[in-house]
């Protein structure tokens, strides 16, 4: 991962908010031959001193065949991110950049049985529905509904071992040039443009 002091934090605080935030992730394993990637929607807990992510997915596809034979996993955050260009700077004869945000998250991925299943989708439904008003409410939805599901999917659980992150917001910049960037994100139509000059108005 591009790490350089700067462009980190020593505040853990902020990087659970932005893996709040982005809880769709691209979970990552090795089959012995080639890595293989999926993308999921993942709860963060934080257990005592241990951060674990849980999800689910499909069975009979090379990314679940992997990750039976070898749980060495890496989920990865990914936030806002848009092109920075020279232009703007103090000396403009200068290398353009990228600014983005994100965090990598590596564990051994535990598969589960198919009660923990049941338990891990139930949770993550009634993250994203309100169980109180949803039609799509987990406990709204037929049984046997469910447990057709339960048979093509399996829950996994993820204890983060390793936790690194980049936030790439001009930190190496002088203030001229930041401010520079800032206006330039912001007169654009980059959405991710505007969300970046937000983060480095926070920094």
């Amino acid at each position: 991962m591009y790490t350089f002091s700067y462009f980190q934090t020593d505040q853990q605080d902020s990087i659970l908010r932005f893996m709040h935030n982005n809880s769709f992730i691209t979970l990552i394993g090795y089959d012995g031959e080639f890595p293989v990637a999926t993308q999921v929607p993942v709860k963060i807990a934080i257990e005592g001193d241990e951060i674990k992510l849980t999800g689910h997915i499909m069975v009979k596809t090379d990314h679940y065949e992997a990750f039976e034979k070898n749980p060495k996993t890496l989920a990865v955050f990914t936030g806002p991110h848009t092109y920075v260009s020279a232009s703007v700077y103090e000396t403009p004869a200068a290398a353009s950049t990228w600014n983005y945000m994100a965090v990598q998250a590596k564990g051994d991925i535990r598969l589960l049985t198919a009660e923990e299943t049941y338990d891990v989708v139930k949770d993550l439904t009634n993250h994203y529905e309100n169980p109180e008003t949803s039609p799509a409410a987990f406990h709204k939805m037929d049984d046997a509904y469910i447990q057709k599901l339960l048979k093509a999917i399996r829950g996994f659980e993820i204890v983060v071992t390793h936790l690194d992150h980049v936030f790439k917001l001009s930190q190496n910049h002088n203030s001229k040039n930041k401010a520079a960037i800032i206006e330039n994100l912001e007169k654009g139509n980059d959405v991710m443009g505007h969300q970046i000059a937000s983060e480095m108005k926070k920094i």
